[in-house]
């Protein structure tokens, strides 16, 4: 038993007084051969010191007149070296949070959308996506010179949306022109796309020269800059958009899309002669974007500031999760010095409402729990389509229920640090 143990089993019984007892102690010393003397004898000195210091304590607290032996009260040095052993801790120890930053030598191009008329377009204003120097929102890393936007879908014919959709459109969807007018007054898009769907030879196979003429009133209809998509079908697209970006002629519009099993090279050709902007569309893979990027780049010759990808949108419960590694590897390898990813990215987040979750009306299995009111299933369902992607390093996003962009608008804001409030919760509530 140590003098310390004895000291505490005393205190802890409340022992006053002892009598008759005679404490013995063993102090065992090994010394190897040819160690230095001196040290331990300074080590042993103080060791000796403190054994007669706890022997005293114990002694004067059980009534024996120790100060009477030192002549006076024990040494103050002795008192606060042993109060400062023996104290515990009240609390942590108070340290400054530093997080740590990332450097990373890659950077993401700027790529410009639409042009002013002194930049040779009629828009009245432009909109830049890209330069990203960390992922998104690691402002403690490196500033995020541009937050991700949303452009709302439009359509040249009238679709068959989900209700919950449909009721914001249906006065506009005979006129494309004015839907897209509603999207930007109404709703706060940023920017507009029109989907010639028309054009598909499986639906109206609307002529070329006739699908244009939507593109021209579109952009007369809004000043903002467009997005222009064909049907996907693979023998229509190409010459669609080159003729798109003939008409277009220097409003910097993003062509959607150039594919690995189209004819990209015709494609990006026209965007060259015309100023405009390519998005390279691949399935959800790296390797496949990778590609499609170096033969827009090095073997068509685009402009780096003139390319924006789509690596496709799973939306949730869909696949959504390879969609977000997929755009994550992406970012990363970009941002790590890959110069052939290094490229602003864009997501159909519309997607979302291809999963019956988003659209039905109840669960088609017989027995399930109550899926709740599909109003507020669907925008969910593309909010958190849109909110998971951007945290992958999305900067642009395609979308359509006006809840979800103005939710997600608010969201991108107060993470971009450009919003103190929180999230108004209004939209939640059903009449």
């Amino acid at each position: 038993m140590k003098i310390d143990d004895l000291f505490k089993l005393l205190k802890k019984y409340n022992v006053e007084e002892l009598e008759g007892v005679r404490i013995e102690g063993d102090i065992e010393i090994e010394i190897e051969s040819g160690a230095n003397i001196l040290p331990i004898i300074q080590a042993l000195a103080q060791e000796l010191g403190m054994a007669a210091y706890h022997l005293a304590r114990a002694s004067k607290i059980l009534g024996f007149p120790v100060e009477q032996l030192f002549g006076g009260e024990l040494k103050p040095e002795i008192e606060k070296k042993l109060e400062k052993k023996e104290k515990l801790p009240r609390e942590l120890i108070k340290a400054e949070f530093k997080p740590y930053k990332a450097k990373f030598p890659g950077k993401i191009n700027e790529v410009t959308l639409g042009a002013t008329p002194k930049e040779g377009g009629t828009r009245k204003y432009t909109i830049t996506v890209g330069g990203e120097r960390s992922l998104p929102f690691y402002f403690f890393d490196a500033e995020q010179p541009h937050l991700p936007v949303i452009t709302i879908d439009v359509f040249d014919k009238p679709v068959s949306f989900p209700k919950a959709v449909r009721e914001h459109y249906e006065d506009v969807m005979d006129n494309p022109a004015e839907w897209a007018k509603k999207v930007v007054k109404d709703f706060g898009a940023d920017m507009v796309t029109i989907h010639l769907i028309s054009t598909d030879p499986l639906l109206d196979d609307t002529p070329i020269h006739e699908a244009v003429k939507t593109v021209e009133e579109v952009l007369q209809a809004v000043k903002c800059p467009i997005v222009v998509g064909g049907s996907g079908n693979k023998e229509k697209d190409p010459p669609l958009l080159e003729k798109v970006a003939e008409v277009a002629e220097g409003e910097r519009v993003l062509l959607a899309s150039a594919t690995l099993d189209t004819d990209w090279e015709r494609i990006a050709n026209a965007a060259k002669k015309h100023n405009q902007v390519v998005l390279a569309w691949t399935q959800l893979d790296i390797n496949s974007q990778k590609t499609l990027n170096r033969y827009l780049l090095k073997k068509a010759g685009l402009s780096p500031n003139s390319l924006v990808m789509d690596p496709t949108t799973a939306p949730l419960g869909y696949g959504i999760d390879y969609a977000f590694s997929n755009m994550e590897r992406i970012r990363l390898a970009a941002l790590k010095g890959d110069v052939d990813l290094a490229f602003p990215i864009s997501s159909g987040t519309t997607n979302a409402w291809g999963a019956r979750e988003a659209w039905m009306k109840e669960s088609p299995i017989s027995g399930d729990t109550s899926w709740g009111p599909r109003e507020l299933r669907g925008p969910l369902w593309e909010i958190v389509t849109g909110l998971t992607l951007a945290l992958a390093g999305v900067d642009i996003f395609m979308m359509l229920h006006p809840a979800s962009v103005a939710v997600l608008k608010d969201v991108i804001s107060m993470l971009g640090g450009k919003s103190k409030e929180s999230v108004d919760k209004d939209w939640l509530v059903v009449a």
